[in-house]
């Protein structure tokens, strides 16, 4: 057994002490997400602030650069260039540098403003007025462009970039481009397909009614099965569905509930659950505030929650389980459909106007809305006053619908509100990391189709744990994939998997 030299063990005690102040400002957060009184906006935006501002001091202290100059210069640390204690102290460099870049105060204001404007969002999307919200997207995308001018464009690259590497590690507006122009025109033609045959599945079964007691307790019921450990998390209900891994043992997810189309709460809670159980897979216990118990990117973050949602959760061998169970829960309702009804039922594929409800088939197509939206506002070719004109005709060149409304459109996420700006790429992202994975998971576990149709994804969750979630942040995600998959990441497995399953259910 070896020791860890003292300035490296100094260094993850001062990486922890700036983590369990960041839990605290989590905390906060999934607070005014869930339960926190709308009166409480006020100081609430003050504490976050504060609370930003703590943090940033503690990720900026002189001390942390010191210790991790000591550390790069010690051999037994970084002699060996992939050893665990090698990577941490890339990352640790990496993140040191990239906050000392920013100045305290505009982390505060960016706290503060962002809290403000996410309760101004969330009056603005009940009220359906745009209008009411257009000054504090203005306020985020000014901020947004502060933050990455301090952090300064990349050689070759652009202001937009420098926030995507706060998402995805490396990852740049051009290279997602190029991987997106293409697979836009696949996928439209795809859903075109799949429209022009005129054999949609009914989607009856979605569409009876159920309340949300009921649902909730079948959503619960569900993440149980799939290894979420609600002793060290739980699950509430807010207006935008979101994952919080807070600390080592508190992991908090979200959904929200409509009693008229239970599957769009199931999906978003499994959705939630996969984000969960790379959370909990972390190694957080013996790496809390170490980048070696940290995820590697939102893109990997991504490929976990959209496999367990859609990978799993609309395969027919998971109706095969869960059908018994969701007519025992959820009640009479569903007596009159089977397994396979249900199965054509959540892989119809529809041209619809919510992000987080849409289909396989049509979800990567609102992505990649956001991220032409968000790119043209933060270089100053878009307004956000002109925000809604400019999704209404994009959504129409791209999902072939018009909008109804704004509460339907432009105002849908929460994400710009908060100021996550170059977020949206990673979702898209995800879903190609999922389905690369997926195929090289279906090949180490020939018998996974059969183990998920008796409700046992240990399997599949163990495969995930030692693959992906065990590493933390030692390898970035571009090396990951090559390293689980043997290839680089590529769109052609999404592809297989999509018209693998939609056209035999469309019957083409």
């Amino acid at each position: 057994m070896t020791t860890d030299p003292a300035h490296y063990t100094q260094l993850t005690g001062l990486l922890r002490d700036a983590a369990t102040l960041e839990s605290v400002a989590q905390l906060l957060g999934w607070d005014q997400e869930t339960y926190m009184p709308p009166a409480g906006a006020a100081t609430r935006a003050e504490q976050s602030a504060a609370l930003a501002t703590l943090v940033h001091q503690r990720r900026t202290d002189p001390r942390v650069g010191d210790l991790i100059a000591a550390c790069e210069s010690d051999p037994s640390i970084t002699g060996d260039g992939d050893s665990p204690r090698a990577r941490n102290v890339r990352e640790a460099r990496r993140a040191f540098d990239k906050a000392t870049k920013l100045p305290s105060n505009l982390v505060a204001e960016l706290a503060r403003v962002g809290s403000q404007s996410q309760q101004v969002w969330k009056e603005a999307r009940e009220k359906n007025d745009f209008a009411m919200f257009a000054p504090w997207l203005e306020k985020m995308f000014g901020l947004s462009r502060r933050k990455a001018e301090c952090y300064g464009v990349p050689k070759g690259g652009e202001l937009y970039d420098a926030l995507i590497d706060d998402y995805e590690p490396g990852a740049r507006a051009a290279d997602i481009e190029r991987v997106f122009t293409p697979l836009a025109d696949r996928l439209s033609t795809l859903v075109q397909e799949l429209q022009d045959s005129g054999r949609a599945p009914s989607d009856a079964p979605t569409r009876v009614k159920i309340d949300a007691a009921r649902q909730h307790e079948f959503g619960t019921f569900v993440i149980k099965a799939l290894g979420f450990d609600t002793n060290a998390g739980r699950l509430d209900v807010t207006t935008h569905p979101f994952c919080s891994g807070i600390a080592p043992g508190d992991t908090r997810l979200t959904t929200r509930y409509r009693e008229e189309r239970f599957t769009d709460a199931l999906y978003g809670t499994m959705h939630e659950c996969g984000h969960g159980l790379y959370e909990q897979g972390l190694p957080k216990a013996d790496h809390f505030g170490e980048p070696l118990g940290d995820s590697i990117s939102l893109g990997i973050h991504e490929s976990q929650s959209r496999m367990w949602e859609n990978f799993v959760g609309r395969s027919r061998a998971f109706w095969e389980w869960a059908m018994p169970h969701a007519k025992r829960i959820l009640g009479a309702a569903l007596d009159p459909f089977g397994v396979d009804d249900l199965y054509r039922a959540v892989n119809r594929s529809e041209r619809s106007f919510i992000r987080v409800e849409a289909d396989e088939s049509t979800y990567n197509l609102h992505v990649m809305l956001r991220f032409g939206i968000e790119r043209s506002l933060l270089r100053g070719d878009l307004t956000p006053r002109d925000v809604p004109g400019a999704w209404n005709e994009r959504f129409e060149r791209l999902l072939g619908v018009k909008v109804p409304d704004d509460r339907r459109g432009c105002l849908q996420d929460v994400h710009w509100s908060f100021g996550l700006i170059g977020y949206f790429p990673t979702y898209t992202l995800g879903n190609l990391h999922a389905a690369q994975m997926w195929e090289k998971i279906r090949t180490d576990l020939p018998t996974l189709e059969a183990d998920m149709a008796r409700g046992e994804f240990a399997p599949l969750l163990a495969w995930l744990r030692t693959n992906v979630h065990a590493h933390g942040k030692r390898w970035r995600a571009d090396e990951l994939c090559t390293r689980i998959t043997g290839k680089p990441l590529s769109a052609d497995p999404l592809m297989r998997h999509l018209e693998g399953k939609l056209r035999p259910i469309y019957g083409l």
